[in-house]
């Protein structure tokens, strides 16, 4: 959103996409009659995973073959970035943060130089994509991603 300032308080909805989309992350098995499916995360992957779990303000993420989504909210229970102990508190400086923490540990940038941004708005909304990243592991041949 143009002149949106993301250090407001809030909850947002990022998703990260891997450099062409490439399938990098890790791969979903199961999905049968006996075992759900789920992601079994690759080395890098498993770095992602790390580094999304030690992001201030995370409120929930799945992992995806080719991308992330991730919920984090401001203002809630989160002040600065996640190895910074300067006062800095936005999205840009958080995803920037965890991108270069990941880049370092990979070896090489493995995401995309942007990434998609929703302010959530409302309880409903909220609702809403946290649903979608709960269930995007079932609905994975049908994702805008999946190629």
């Amino acid at each position: 959103m143009d002149n949106y300032d993301y250090k407001n308080n809030g909850a947002y909805f990022i998703t990260i996409c891997t450099v062409g989309k490439s399938h990098i992350l890790g791969k979903i098995v199961g999905g049968d009659a006996y075992i759900a499916p789920h992601i079994e995360l690759s080395e890098y992957g498993v770095t992602v995973e790390k580094y999304i779990k030690n992001m201030k303000g995370l409120d929930t993420y799945t992992i995806m073959p080719n991308h992330i989504h991730i919920i984090i909210r401001i203002g809630f229970d989160s002040d600065g970035t996640m190895w910074a102990s300067s006062p800095t508190r936005g999205i840009p400086q958080l995803i920037k943060s965890f991108k270069i923490m990941v880049s370092k540990k990979c070896g090489k940038t493995i995401f995309q130089r942007s990434y998609y941004d929703h302010i959530i708005r409302d309880e409903a909304d909220y609702l809403e994509k946290y649903n979608y990243i709960r269930t995007n592991l079932l609905k994975w041949s049908e994702d805008e991603y999946y190629i």
